[in-house]
């Protein structure tokens, strides 16, 4: 008898790690050819994309570290294919989406709600600014060959608003998929988020026209640049 509840266990995590590992190559894939078909430039090397929403969505279920590796695989696959900066880039892409995901995922885990992933949306949002000016300011000398005082003269007028801007947009997004965890939970290609705390509805509602209204004052901003 314990034996065959072993066997049953053990068929069942086969079946939850086969199912997790599929819908995370699915949603990293998306956050590739999102990437790939929608590429902003803004200044210089800086491009504007939406692939870290999707991998937020997915931290938001899966967790940190699973965010973090599909960071890594979505930042090769753009390596060998669309992107021009090379290794440099490669490190600059996990960094900025690994600290925007993972730390958004590890206030939302907590206790997952939209309310905790609004808040870890923000403190990721600042982590990824913070992580990446300090990596430019390490590394953008070495890549584009210029003194190390020209890069810090464009910190604070260039990069600091590039990585508010483009985590403000794609954390309006992220929030607009958030209701979408509920559909994939009761149609069970992800497993239950247990939550801990419940929210309004009115509140979440409220979040969600507050995330659309930035969402549009983003591609406004976008399209009249």
């Amino acid at each position: 008898m314990k034996t065959e509840q072993t066997a049953r266990l053990m068929h069942t995590e086969k079946s939850f790690r086969v199912k997790k590992l599929t819908i995370m190559a699915i949603m990293t894939a998306i956050a590739y050819l999102i990437t790939f078909f929608v590429h902003i430039p803004m200044f210089n090397f800086l491009t504007l994309d939406f692939k870290d929403a999707v991998l937020v969505f997915a931290a938001f279920i899966f967790g940190p570290l699973s965010a973090f590796f599909m960071s890594v695989v979505c930042s090769l696959i753009e390596l060998v294919t669309i992107s021009s900066t090379g290794w440099i880039g490669l490190i600059m892409n996990v960094l900025a989406s690994a600290s925007f995901a993972c730390v958004a995922a590890l206030f939302h885990k907590r206790k997952p709600c939209l309310k905790n992933a609004v808040i870890g949306l923000v403190a990721g949002t600042l982590a990824m600014t913070v992580v990446m000016i300090v990596w430019n300011y390490l590394i953008t000398p070495l890549y584009m060959g210029i003194p190390r005082e020209a890069v810090v003269q464009m910190l604070i007028p260039i990069f600091l608003p590039f990585n508010l801007f483009k985590g403000v947009l794609n954390s309006a997004l992220a929030v607009m998929l958030y209701p979408t965890i509920s559909v994939l939970e009761k149609s069970k290609l992800i497993p239950k988020i247990e939550k801990t705390e419940t929210t309004r509805k009115g509140l979440n509602i409220g979040i969600l026209i507050v995330a659309a209204v930035v969402l549009a004052a983003c591609v406004c901003y976008i399209l009249v640049k």
